[in-house]
């Protein structure tokens, strides 16, 4: 399915898309409701970065049109490695939290990859525990990280085949480009990924069908550097100044590459609210999990919830 707008035919909008993972999980939240089992996210923010109050307001607003509790913890950024170790081993262990969002960055004396290990692979709706990068590598898509699941899910909506499709992947971070090669190498595509070190690059981009473009720089994707029709999965957000204002750009030159691409997200508008409906989504299938879990234990008999994380 192709989502359409008014000004550009082909361009790929997330606003329709978010709408719909966010109405298929309501009906989820509600049911599991039903049976005595909320969800509920609790977001750790670590210190003020203006850019993460946005996250948390979009997700916020994500979670209330999920039907999704939504509690938020703001920690000094003087808070500490125990601390913080402490305060997620509490939260693995509370019944009543069903999942866990530690926001980035973090401060610089703090291992975000620590930290996000440190969550319960059942309650990390983030997918950046490494079990749950790990389990991509085996076709488990379920808890995939939400970035990367939101640009593979826009790529379906286009209705291209993905079996077989020449895919360029351009940025390889650990949190988008690398997960978005194996979700589509989970898919069947034929992925090629490049990076700062690739020679050449507009000889991989130019042959692709579809490019995913994640490096952080202002509308650095030009259309000769693309090949007519394809697909194009825009991920950067960069703020720059033009004409005496301050304006969010992509990573793709958007107006330009709009000529020569097939499909094509903006910025914003694309990527970004398909990503919040996909962290609802991941919140829904943990607690999903944790559900199944607690049955296994308890064969559905204990009238009440308890924690999903094993004792160490």
């Amino acid at each position: 399915m192709t989502v359409q707008t008014a000004t550009r035919h082909n361009a790929l909008m997330g606003k329709p898309v978010a709408e719909e993972i966010t109405r298929a999980v309501y009906q989820g939240v509600e049911d599991l409701a039903s049976k005595g089992w909320p969800v509920k996210l609790v977001s750790i923010t670590i210190g003020d970065v203006p850019a993460v109050h946005l996250y948390v307001r979009n997700q916020v607003r994500g979670a209330e049109k999920a039907g999704i509790m939504f509690e938020e913890r703001h920690l000094p950024a003087s808070v500490s490695r125990v601390e913080m170790l402490a305060m997620l081993q509490a939260l693995n262990t509370d019944p009543r939290v069903t999942g866990v969002i530690i926001q980035r960055p973090v401060p610089n004396h703090l291992d975000i990859r620590e930290l996000q290990t440190a969550v319960h692979p059942l309650k990390d709706v983030e997918g950046m525990h490494p079990a749950s990068i790990g389990n991509i590598v085996y076709r488990d898509t379920s808890l995939a990280p939400c970035t990367a699941a939101a640009s593979v899910e826009l790529l379906k909506r286009t209705g291209l085949k993905l079996e077989g499709l020449e895919v360029v992947v351009i940025g390889h971070s650990e949190i988008v480009g690398k997960p978005i090669a194996f979700l589509l190498m989970a898919e069947g595509a034929t992925v090629t990924v490049c990076h700062h070190m690739t020679r050449n690059l507009a000889v991989h981009s130019r042959a692709a069908d579809a490019i995913f473009v994640a490096v952080g720089k202002p509308r650095f994707i030009t259309p000769n550097m693309i090949k007519p029709g394809s697909a194009v999965i825009d991920i950067g957000i960069n703020q720059i100044e033009e004409g005496g204002k301050h304006i969010t750009v992509g990573d793709v030159d958007y107006d330009a590459c709009a000529e020569t691409a097939g499909w094509i997200t903006p910025v914003p508008g694309g990527v970004g609210p398909v990503t919040v409906a996909i962290l609802m989504r991941n919140a829904l299938t943990a607690a999903q999990a944790q559900k199944r879990y607690y049955d296994q234990v308890f064969g559905g008999k204990s009238d009440t919830m308890v924690s999903v994380a094993p004792a160490e």
